[in-house]
């Protein structure tokens, strides 16, 4: 499992890595500063100019790019190239206000197939595999990315989509599929229809998964490890900075490698904005350093992970992020505690009888804020007497309040009464109206 797509790169030393992140954002800065005119003014405005920036430090003169700039220059007011240049376009799926739109070069295609060549190979897959993508073909990126990945590496690539979860299962088996490309949850959906559609992925030929476009815990990794036995690896990407293949798990799954010779990335404090020492959590924020037609620069993704410069047994020089347990805007306050959803998932898979599913409800009694989460329990145990039931509650509330500080109140519901990911169903609804 052992083996690096592009040792050239992947293995350099630090000193060569920093060497041509530093030419490549010289180039990246020069041809930002001349081509797009959001940059160009804001940077006049401080009286900054690319010569300016003389070292990789030197890149927090510069202001944050964040969400809403791209959706005020909706939707080519960031782009660094014409039209006529750009021969793909990719936006986001949001339907309430001016989506995402970023746009590729022919050179960006083939960055990004690069970098997604490597987070499969990091993953487990091999020119003889045969990969189902279970991604969303259309406007967002997931699909392309990984689809251009697998081919550059020789895997044998079946364009399967989401959705028609039976028939995805049926693929799986007919079309022998080894390698799986989806969201987590997707994939624990489709092995709760497995179930009750007479499948045991067991049988299947599967052994490596390829996961992400969403935040998973370790916890829920050993599940969808158990129920299907493959080998999980998180894959890690945004739109705005090129999609899937900014960062990637390899086979000793202790933090995600950044594409550092692609990507210069800081970990700043959200409130702040200033840098965070090496292991602490703070926001990731991303500078492209070979994308052409639209290059973002201190891009700040919303995303809290803590950065490793420790040397990895991969064999890999590439810093390494934390899993990505947690958004900066998807934090509840109850009470004045802090709390993220992914913290209330690890304590509720880490108790027995508790299926991986899910719902957190906040609310408002009078002018104090509650929270309520709905939990699956196994179907033996929801049979259970009223009195252990109650108990099992109690168990639960009680564990959430000693390792969270928080007292919610728990309401065990019977197996597959939540609406699944397939129907699009959020993991929190905020019923506050604030």
């Amino acid at each position: 499992m052992n083996e690096i797509w592009n040792p050239e790169y992947e293995s350099m030393s630090r000193d060569e890595l920093r060497e041509l992140q530093f030419k490549r954002l010289q180039m990246t800065l020069r041809w930002v500063y001349e081509n797009v005119p959001f940059h160009h003014e804001r940077w006049s405005a401080m009286k900054l100019k690319p010569a300016d920036i003389r070292s990789l430090e030197d890149v927090r003169k510069l202001p944050f790019t964040v969400k809403a700039d791209f959706k005020a220059a909706y939707p080519y007011g960031l782009f660094a190239l014409p039209l006529d240049k750009v021969i793909r376009i990719h936006a986001s799926s949001g339907t309430m206000s001016n989506p995402t739109v970023v746009g590729y070069s022919r050179g960006d295609l083939s960055t990004w197939s690069e970098l997604c060549a490597r987070v499969a190979v990091a993953g487990g897959a091999r020119f003889h595999d045969v990969a189902q993508i279970a991604f969303e073909y259309g406007l967002t990126t997931g699909a392309f990315g990984m689809h251009a990945g697998l081919e550059r590496v020789g895997v044998t690539v079946i364009p399967a989509s989401t959705g028609n979860t039976v028939r995805q299962l049926q693929i799986m088996r007919d079309f022998k599929t080894t390698v799986l490309v989806g969201t987590p949850s997707y994939v624990m959906h489709l092995t709760d229809v497995a179930l009750e559609s007479g499948y045991d992925f067991k049988d299947l030929q599967l052994r490596v998964g390829l996961l992400g476009s969403e935040p998973w815990t370790n916890q829920v990794r050993a599940e969808l490890e158990r129920r299907t036995g493959m080998s999980a690896s998180d894959i890690y990407g945004l739109s705005e900075v090129i999609g899937p293949g900014v960062s990637y798990e390899c086979w000793n799954k202790d933090g995600l490698h950044i594409s550092e010779d692609h990507f210069l990335v800081e970990v700043v404090d959200p409130q702040t904005g200033e840098p965070v020492p090496e292991g602490k959590e703070g926001e990731l924020v991303f500078t492209s350093l070979t994308k052409e037609a639209v290059p973002v620069i201190r891009y700040r993704s919303g995303d809290l992970a803590s950065v490793s410069y420790r040397a990895c047994a991969c064999g890999r020089i590439f810093a390494r992020h934390s899993k990505v347990y947690a958004r900066t805007d998807d934090m509840i306050v109850i009470r004045g505690v802090n709390v993220y959803p992914a913290s209330i998932e690890a304590v509720l898979l880490d108790i027995e009888k508790v299926e991986p599913h899910y719902q957190i409800i906040l609310y408002r009694e009078g002018s104090l804020d509650q929270i309520e989460i709905q939990i699956e329990v196994t179907p033996s145990f929801f049979t259970d007497a009223v009195r252990k039931l109650q108990a099992f509650q109690h168990h639960v509330e009680e564990r959430l309040r000693q390792e969270l500080g928080i007292r919610p109140r728990v309401r065990l519901v019977e197996p597959k009464s939540i609406p699944r990911h397939a129907e699009n169903s959020p993991r929190l609804i905020d019923n506050r109206g604030v």
